[in-house]
């Protein structure tokens, strides 16, 4: 078979970005504004002198906000894509100019691959020019932690041709991170057929984007944000791999001025699936035991991360208001008919929740300075059958009985539950440690 003409190659200098989100190298769907970690910075007169503690920093974005002010902080996060995203986010010491010169050799040689074997990387949905191309997958294993039909198989030929030549032919062991991380923004937003929701699902009709002009667009921003960022590079941002839950050998005691976070709500989305396809190509989870370790050092905010032997939940044994929402969880079940193995596990999950944000309050308050201040970035939710959980003042109710002062719920913005049509809001829990 004679394969058809090839077009000529992608010049790595025809691609810039357009109007790429200032300094946003990648981040969840669901992560809260940059705007508002800049709100609280000021209101809590926070300085160079200061300490941040984001204990669910998912991608970073307090810390890249902290980073740009001036601010040390620090970042604690157990999903290990969310925390490798968020500590190249703050690493703004790469030169900028060698990262985009290192792009044009790979870009070439992943095209020079591609090109031996028929196909094309500059269209939507790709070509292939030769019939009888063995395309590259997963191992099985890794393949079932994937939505079904998530990324198409020339897509992820492609991808893996591109993230080879990335991280073992042209591997730059001073660039290698931030273009792994470019490859996973570009695969998620550009070449997947993800689509974020509320809950992160497949869409067949989204057209798949050419991978390595995607990879390139993303590295092309990253270098420029990194030439307006570079002034603050020597300000502390740790960006640690822990659960929340447990921080007694990630801090200092005393050591915290301000927290300003948003931990996972209480409602069925599991937030290991945002992350799932870039979390499996790039090698941090590779089968089901992996992700079951992943998410039993997550809050359990989700059926899909409730295990036999959690216990969280004794926490929050003698909170009544917590106590009486899993009840009428329960009853409303009940009174449904409801008997899946989920719908059996919502009223558990609701007080496992709120234990384990009680857990978590109470295990970082040795790290706090007296008259530290915190923000808790926090949504109300009716997924468990529209049974409505205000999230924040029951957060603030466990807290005032840990020893902090409650200072005060800020509302951030209302959405709609689908469901009920209820009005929901999303707050910041304002606390203050005395320092007891």
């Amino acid at each position: 078979m004679i394969a058809a003409p090839l077009p000529r190659r992608l010049d790595p200098n025809r691609l810039r970005p357009q109007d790429s989100a200032a300094h946003d190298w990648y981040r969840f769907v669901l992560s809260f504004p940059p705007h508002l970690v800049q709100q609280y910075v000021a209101r809590f007169d926070l300085t160079p002198d200061s300490r941040v503690l984001d204990p669910f920093c998912g991608t970073g974005t307090t810390s890249v906000e902290c980073k740009k002010l001036g601010i040390p902080s620090v970042g604690v996060e157990a999903n290990l894509m969310a925390q490798f995203a968020a500590r190249i986010k703050v690493d703004w010491s790469i030169d900028p100019d060698s990262l985009e010169e290192h792009a044009q050799h790979v870009v070439r040689v992943a095209q020079e691959h591609l090109e031996s074997q028929g196909i094309v990387d500059e269209q939507l949905n790709g070509q292939v020019h030769q019939s009888d191309i063995q395309l590259r997958s997963l191992a099985p294993k890794s393949m079932k932690l994937l939505l079904t039909d998530c990324i198409r198989p020339l897509a992820l030929h492609k991808a893996l041709v591109l993230l080879d030549v990335i991280e073992l032919e042209l591997r730059h062991d001073r660039l290698v991170d931030h273009e792994r991380l470019a490859f996973a923004k570009a695969i998620v937003a550009s070449v997947s057929n993800l689509h974020f929701g509320p809950e992160v699902g497949v869409d067949p009709a989204k057209p798949s984007g050419p991978v390595i002009p995607s990879w390139l667009t993303e590295i092309h921003a990253m270098a420029s944000d990194i030439r307006e960022l570079r002034a603050n590079q020597g300000v502390e941002s740790k960006i640690i791999h822990a659960d929340a839950r447990d921080l007694a050998h990630v801090l200092e005691p005393r050591s915290v001025d301000a927290v300003i976070t948003s931990p996972p709500y209480p409602n069925e989305k599991d937030y290991t699936r945002t992350t799932r396809l870039e979390s499996v190509l790039l090698g941090f989870i590779r089968d089901r035991t992996q992700l079951r370790a992943l998410k039993q050092t997550l809050i359990r905010s989700n059926t899909r991360n409730v295990y036999k032997l959690d216990d969280d939940d004794k926490w929050v044994e003698q909170h009544p208001r917590i106590q009486e929402i899993a009840r009428q969880i329960e009853a409303r079940r009940l009174e449904l008919g409801k008997t899946s193995g989920f719908e059996r596990l919502y009223a558990r999950v609701t007080k496992l929740y709120f234990g384990g944000m009680a857990r978590h309050l109470e295990e970082v308050k040795p790290f706090l300075r007296p008259g530290a201040q915190l923000a808790y970035v926090v949504g109300d939710q009716a997924s468990y059958l529209r049974i409505m959980i205000r999230t924040g003042q029951i957060l603030r109710d466990i807290a005032t009985s840990l020893g902090y002062e409650p200072v005060g719920i800020d509302l951030w913005r209302t959405r709609i539950a689908t469901a009920t049509k209820a009005q929901l809001r999303e707050e910041v829990v304002l606390l203050r440690w005395p320092g007891k």
